[in-house]
């Protein structure tokens, strides 16, 4: 979503780290290039005047104007703002209250409230063991309720059962009822939305509140929106008191400023992000985590932390001692596509490397994509259990029976078997460290053999070789060296 506003923004910063020296001059014109950054990012005016003034402050101070490098200096000053700016308190959803705790849903039709709903549902389920049950209120909006009932059924979640012709009120009470008889922990309500703010909607809204009483009133708001995100926030936090934002849409292409100014605005801080379609594509926000992105600087830890919550820990330790014995076959490569595509979308996944914004070229002419990665699985999937643990048989006549199985051409087989062997070096090259002691350490720090990730970290994921040197990394990340 950021991607327009972190290329404008590299460019500035990169003009500044070029410069051995930086004057008072050199700053102000940078910051005058930020401010025009953010407002074509959709970023409200009096937003970036603010962001602006407490930058610029900060960044002409005699540190850092004669600091060893003023360059770096003022991006971290610029990126401490941005983090302010977004919310730098604690975020998590707040579960602090007598079981079971009511999480209020509010919004526009058509901002996504019933799928945040579900997707929300199941991350409490997965990340905080909690007993969920969904609830639709919205009885204006047709097969509205269903929906929810049938995404209920896909996070293997409890929905309160339909009853035909009971009002928003009575369903909420009756939610709370069966949330304290049936022992659940949390009772999320899946408000009704409107097109357009209305006092219908605001009453409706305000009863429902005052019945089940809610530890977090969450207004969910698609990131594509502009402007209008802002004045929705705005009226819903004046009218009905928002505890936090849940963002939707965020892998959509928008500028994504709106984002930005909403907790200045409503003093309401982000607290959820929609990254995907999928029930599981939901993430919590972290401020920190987000400046970081938009600055260039990746999200390893994001990327960790996704990479802990998909991989199979038995499966990367089984990987791993197979690697660590200079052992790695079709089949292990293969494991580790399906590995990589349980993680996400891939350029939600390279967008979390460090430095990967300055690779968008070579990223496009090498076609890394979810696409480019089902041909590879296409491919391996089309060879007999023999070949894949055997790859020195296969030959000219098996890999054109091959790219027939697979619908694909010799070039791409060949292509996925050079691939196989640039990384299967690698990982020899994993093995002879072990031997000398190397990894022990490293597993250690990495949580075990497995790390959490597959063996030889990021550098010997498949499917990335071939960009920034080995495998896949942005300068600053050290690949294994030949």
């Amino acid at each position: 979503m950021f991607e327009n506003l972190q290329g404008r923004l590299g460019d500035i910063f990169d003009k500044l780290t070029k410069r051995g020296a930086l004057s008072e001059a050199d700053v102000n014109e940078a910051m005058r290039e930020v401010r025009v950054a953010l407002l074509e990012a959709d970023v409200a005016l009096s937003v970036v005047k603010d962001f602006v003034k407490k930058a610029k402050e900060k960044a002409i101070g005699e540190e850092v104007l004669k600091g060893i490098n003023p360059g770096q200096m003022v991006i971290k000053i610029v990126h401490d703002c941005m983090v302010e700016m977004l919310g730098s308190e604690e975020t998590a959803i707040n579960l602090k209250a007598v079981p079971p705790v009511a999480i209020l849903m509010v919004g526009l039709q058509g901002a996504g409230k019933t799928t945040t709903s579900a997707k929300i549902g199941l991350m409490l389920k997965k990340k905080e063991r909690k007993k969920v049950l969904l609830a639709s209120l919205d009885i204006y909006r047709p097969a509205a309720q269903q929906q929810l009932e049938v995404l209920a059924k896909q996070a293997e979640l409890t929905s309160l059962p339909i009853l035909f012709g009971e009002q928003p009120v009575a369903i909420a009470k009756r939610a709370m009822q069966e949330g304290k008889k049936g022992g659940y922990d949390v009772v999320i309500l899946d408000t009704a939305g409107r097109l357009h703010i209305d006092e219908k909607l605001m009453e409706e809204v305000a009863n429902v509140r005052d019945v089940a009483k809610p530890a977090e009133t969450l207004l969910v708001t698609d990131a594509m929106m502009g402007q209008d995100s802002v004045n929705v926030a705005k009226e819903f936090n004046e009218k009905i008191g928002i505890t936090g934002i849940a963002l939707t849409r965020v892998d959509g292409d928008a500028r994504g400023g709106a984002a930005l100014s909403m907790k200045e605005i409503t003093g309401a801080p982000i607290k959820i992000m929609g990254i995907g379609e999928k029930i599981d594509e939901i993430e919590a926000f972290h401020a920190d985590r987000v400046a970081s992105r938009i600055l260039g600087m990746g999200d390893v830890v994001s990327l960790v932390e996704k990479a802990q919550e998909t991989i199979e820990q038995d499966k990367a330790e089984e990987l791993a001692k197979r690697v660590m014995k200079g052992q790695f076959t079709l089949e292990d490569m293969l494991e580790q596509l399906n590995q990589i595509r349980k993680m996400g979308d891939i350029d939600g996944l390279l967008g979390m490397l460090p430095g990967i914004g300055k690779m968008k070229k070579q990223l496009a002419e090498a076609k890394v994509d979810d696409k480019m990665i089902a041909r590879q699985q296409a491919v391996i999937l089309s060879m007999t259990i023999k070949e894949r643990q055997n790859p020195k048989i296969i030959k000219a006549s098996r890999r054109q029976r091959i790219a027939a199985g697979c619908g694909l051409t010799v070039q791409d087989v060949n292509k996925l078997l050079k691939q196989y062997q640039q990384t299967a070096s690698v990982m020899k090259k994993v093995g002879k460290m072990n031997k000398k002691g190397l990894l022990g350490k490293m597993g250690a720090m990495m949580g075990g053999p497995g790390g959490g990730m597959p063996p030889g970290g990021l550098q010997g994921m498949p499917g990335l070789d071939g960009l920034g040197g080995q495998g896949g990394l942005p300068p600053g990340l050290p690949p294994f060296k030949k």
